[in-house]
């Protein structure tokens, strides 16, 4: 993370402020008369159009033709239109729809810049003013009940005006989310919502640290109204010695002994000649939902989207919407009237939900073309399926589906996991076998899995809520060589990561030739239509928290940062199969201390502190 050489709060450079007059004062009439003049004449006018506009109708007179008179009406309707719509229209349209709560939004700049104008304005600043009134500016009382600080708690404040913001913050007057975009530093919003969430609360958040991070680089990407961060510190495995190549693995994870496990396994792989890993597959999902009026015209576009003569002319309408988005296959599931689209393609070395996402839209307002009754319910109908566990990933997959395996020695097993074949084999069928099963597990057919997924996810900047489906994982276990060794692998169907794409730009065009799009309703073809997809589209930086200073040099470490510009894809993929290489590992040595009844005592020495906590602050 980048320190960041300034002071928590910084004084805002002057303001220039305008005071605007009110619109009543402008008017030579008293209010109420001038409210009078302009209903009398919008409603007279109203009147006198539609009578002129129902005489020509019964005369067939063009109506676009219009006399003096008529002109003079509409200018005056146009005219008081305008004025009503000013004086109510904005307020009552307000009232309706804003809450009467967030009210003060709309003037939240406003109120922000006058703060900054009242200091600006004194007679002389802070450091020269002759008494301490020249140097105050005058703050509403609060409304809300606040809570003391203590004073090692606060921040420094270097002005009045951030003292002023603080309290508009604490009123309500001021959203804490709009902070960043009405000041010019993101540390000094921080710092300002920092303190407002300390009043509010009454809690301390002394132990949470504000300076040292670059709050510029998760700016609208990666977290929104941020009051500080987390440490999680990270460890490394390693070396794993994996298709040939060996690699530190990054783990960010505070559940000791988890790390010193992991690089267990990573040396029984190690000393064993190492572990290979295949790549089965590589597609990502969005699965939309839409409803007919029948489930009879919801069967006819299944039927339609699963022809394979119809399968090229969608695939140039889905991978028009990136450069490398690639439509793969389509999968759909009926029930009753609503049809769920699975459409599975390859992203490159991003994640690719948004790319997915965008390819899908452009199927749908192809689809509604030629089933115009066809009602796109949501973009994402679950059958995706994200961030949940789900059948159809564990069988499907889903991102990467990988499996990794090794043969370990039988010295090795008893030298360094200090255990023997046979116990690992059996512990391996009654545990991650038998007794997933007997608990209805979706895919948690193994030790610990997600342990190893979550550390290298957190380090490496992916998205934590998707160990959910990547942690999905069978390990198997058998003797070999006579029973003397040991057979071990990993199945992982859906591993999602994603990386930086570098920012690129490129015009597309792509022509569509004439295609028999045929549809097996009274088994007639239904001519294509002749399409040219003309497409700007520039890749930017994609990845969510890949960018950041410290998951980057996780990535750096190894040696996958970034894009892959010789191979796309390529980079994700090996991270894949790092993540796999890593359970492997980690599940070798975690059911060797099971079978060697050493999980109580490795866990009794790492993963309890010796130091006193007592008199840790809560």
């Amino acid at each position: 993370m980048d320190v960041k050489q300034q002071s928590v709060i910084q004084v805002p450079q002057k303001l220039s402020t305008k005071k605007c007059d009110s619109s009543s004062n402008a008017l030579p009439l008293p209010l109420y008369l001038a409210n009078a003049v302009f209903f009398t004449l919008f409603f007279s006018t109203v009147y006198y159009l539609l009578l002129r506009w129902r005489e020509k109708i019964r005369n067939s007179a063009p109506p676009q033709v219009l006399t003096l008179s008529e002109i003079g009406a509409v200018v005056a309707f146009v005219v008081s239109f305008v004025y009503l719509l000013g004086f109510f229209g904005i307020s009552f349209v307000q009232s309706l729809i804003i809450p009467r709560a967030s009210n003060d939004i709309l003037n939240e700049r406003e109120e922000i810049d006058q703060l900054m104008h009242k200091e600006d304005s004194r007679a002389a600043t802070c450091a020269a003013a002759t008494s301490l009134s020249d140097c105050q500016v005058a703050s509403p009382k609060p409304k809300t009940k606040l809570h003391k600080i203590d004073a090692a708690d606060q921040l420094p404040l270097s002005s009045e005006v951030d003292e002023e913001i603080i309290k508009c913050v604490v009123e309500g007057k001021t959203p804490s989310y709009s902070l960043e975009s009405k000041l010019s530093k993101t540390l000094r919003a921080a710092a300002i919502r920092r303190e407002a969430l300390q009043r509010i609360s009454g809690k301390s958040l002394a132990g949470l640290p504000l300076e040292g991070f670059d709050y510029d680089t998760i700016l609208g990407q990666c977290c929104e109204m941020p009051v500080g961060y987390v440490q999680i510190p990270v460890g490394i495995a390693g070396p794993l010695l994996l298709d040939g190549r060996e690699f530190s693995v990054p783990m960010a994870t505070t559940e000791g002994c988890l790390v010193a496990s992991t690089n267990r396994g990573c040396k029984a792989i190690y000393v064993s000649g190492g572990a290979s890993s295949v790549v089965l597959r590589d597609a990502m999902t969005r699965a939309p939902v839409v409803r007919f009026g029948t489930a009879k015209h919801a069967a006819e576009l299944k039927f339609f989207l699963e022809d394979s003569l119809n399968f090229e002319a969608l695939s140039l309408v889905f991978n028009s919407s990136s450069r490398f988005a690639r439509l793969q296959s389509i999968k759909c599931a009926i029930a009753g009237k609503n049809l769920y689209i699975r459409f599975s393609c390859s992203t490159g070395d991003a994640m690719g939900m948004n790319m997915v996402s965008k390819g899908v839209q452009n199927v749908m307002d192809f689809l509604h073309k030629e089933f115009p009754d066809m009602e796109v319910i949501g973009i994402s109908g679950n059958y995706c399926s994200d961030k949940k566990p789900a059948a159809v990933n564990w069988i499907e997959g889903r991102g990467k589906s990988v499996v990794c395996e090794a043969i370990i020695k039988e010295d090795v097993v008893k030298k360094v996991l200090k255990t023997d074949v046979e116990s690992l084999v059996e512990l391996n069928m009654l545990k991650n076998l038998t007794g997933s099963a007997i608990a209805g597990a979706l895919g948690g057919f193994n030790a610990h899995a997600s342990n190893i997924v979550s550390a290298i996810f957190i380090a490496t900047g992916q998205d934590p809520a998707q160990n959910v489906e990547s942690s999905h994982c069978i390990t198997m276990m058998e003797a070999v060589n006579d029973g003397k060794d040991l057979h071990i692998s990993v199945t992982m169907p859906s591993i999602e990561v994603n990386f930086i794409a570098e920012s690129s730009s490129k015009i597309m065009v792509v022509f569509g030739a004439t295609n028999n799009l045929k549809k097996k309703k009274k088994q007639k073809e239904r001519s294509a239509v002749n399409f040219a997809i003309v497409e700007f589209f520039q890749v930017g930086t994609v990845g969510g928290g890949t960018q950041l200073t410290s998951q980057s040099a996780c990535l750096n470490l190894l040696g996958v940062k970034g894009a892959s510009k010789e191979a796309p894809g390529s980079n994700s993929r090996q991270l894949a199969t790092i993540v796999a290489g890593a359970v492997l590992a980690g599940e070798l040595s975690l059911m060797s201390a099971l079978a060697a009844g050493q999980l109580v005592k490795s866990h009794m020495k790492y993963n309890r502190s010796n130091k006193d906590t007592s008199k840790t602050s809560s």
